[in-house]
């Protein structure tokens, strides 16, 4: 387990967990191999009459907690290495804020950024029709990722509910709101890396009013986190996307509203940065919001900030972590920083299970409360086991699980 992958990095964080919580060896084997994996073909007609094929996958790593929850990435890099530690991590992830579900994740390796609205809608009811089987609501109900909106969810809950006969809204989170989503789910995650931000910069004793952050990424991550940190009175120096990096920019609103308008970056009076720059900048913060693996070996040490907060899944290697550590970075994991995702998708499956929905307020109220009591219970672990934030989510999140699994029991 040295190889700097998704997969790789998630077994090794799983098997230094289970080695402290002195689980055994049978605990080992249950907790690191998924429950069920489905690998499908997935054809697609183009516009011009060419039919093509896709590799697509679901992975359900649990459900000993309750029915699997993940979103689905469309990305080229999509396989099912990385398929399987998304699923792990959104395990332990829905185990630390003490949700009812176990993990999931599903994808297609394809670029959507070539398809057409048309190819991707067949591409989308085609893929739910292959997986129909094991998704639903009270089996596994998928989500937007990388790749994937709420155009996409729509099309997935329109496709299973014409195979039940009948309108299912609680079969996805993510949909658009007059198809039964939730108020504050687009800008979920970002509000809940913001919120780890925030309680972060409290743990080390720096001031958030003016505090400096770096955001590598501004997709629905990113950008959502910019906004609500500046809303909090933190300084956004820094932004990336696959293009590189950009410093100088007066604001978030400002920038978001250049690239809207012309599809870069390149706001004028900034300054470019390629994105290893934007790392390596001396800022309080450092969030990687884009994809796995930023922080490794080669990136770590060149790291001058504070405080590392995960938006993204896996962005950090386990030898960068080790790194990180050594240099005295507080790092707020994945798992707990980029919660805010899944914690309201859950909220729309219970309003949408209920029919009966939540004003904004109330919904900003509940993600701050489940977010909050999920931050002071790592800090309080960190602090009296002398552990990393990481290593202290894991505790609690693994220790979940398995004390899930010891309670069941073993069938038959």
């Amino acid at each position: 387990m040295t190889t700097e992958s998704p997969l790789n990095t998630a077994l090794v964080q799983l098997r230094g967990t289970v080695d402290k919580l002195g689980l055994s060896e049978n605990d080992w084997q249950t907790l690191s191999t998924p429950r069920r994996v489905l690998q499908v073909a997935v054809p697609l007609r183009r516009d011009n009459g060419d039919v093509e094929m896709y590799d697509g996958y679901r992975v359900q790593y649990s459900t000993t907690r309750g029915p699997s929850k993940g979103g689905v990435r469309y990305h080229p890099d999509v396989d099912l290495d990385e398929t399987i530690s998304l699923a792990m991590l959104m395990t332990w992830k829905c185990a630390l804020t003490n949700l009812p579900y176990g993990g999931a994740k599903g994808g297609i390796a394809v670029d959507p950024s070539k398809l057409s609205a048309r190819e991707n809608e067949r591409l989308t009811r085609r893929y739910t029709s292959e997986i129909l089987p094991i998704i639903g609501p009270e089996r596994d109900i998928p989500a937007p990722d990388v790749g994937t909106d709420e155009r996409n969810m729509a099309w997935m809950m329109d496709t299973y509910s014409v195979n039940a006969g009948f309108s299912v809204p609680s079969v996805v989170t993510g949909k658009p709101i007059v198809l039964g989503g939730s108020l504050g789910r687009t800008s979920a995650t970002g509000d809940g890396v913001a919120i780890a931000t925030r309680e972060a910069l409290r743990a080390r004793g720096i001031d958030i009013n003016g505090a400096t952050v770096a955001i590598q990424g501004f997709g629905k991550v990113g950008y959502w986190t910019a906004v609500a940190l500046e809303n909090m009175g933190m300084k956004v120096v820094a932004v990336s996307d696959v293009n590189g990096a950009v410093t100088g920019f007066s604001s978030v609103a400002d920038l978001w509203s250049y690239f809207l308008a012309n599809g870069n970056l390149d706001i004028p009076g900034s300054d470019r940065l390629t994105n290893q720059e934007l790392l390596h900048l001396d800022v309080d913060v450092l969030i990687p919001a884009a994809l796995a693996d930023a922080i490794t070996g080669a990136t770590a040490p060149g790291i001058k900030a504070k405080i590392v907060v995960e938006g993204a899944n896996g962005p950090t290697s386990p030898l960068g972590d080790a790194i990180l550590q050594d240099k005295g970075v507080l790092v707020v994991p994945d798992i707990l920083a980029n919660s805010g995702g899944v914690i309201v998708s859950y909220f729309e499956w219970v309003q949408d299970k209920q029919n009966y929905f939540w004003s904004a307020d109330e919904v900003r109220e509940n993600l701050s409360s489940i977010m909050m009591r999920a931050l002071h219970e790592v800090e309080a672990v960190s602090n009296t086991k002398s552990v990393t934030w990481r290593d202290a989510a894991l505790m609690i999140g693994v220790g979940r699980v398995a004390e899930a699994h010891h309670l069941r029991g073993l069938y038959p």
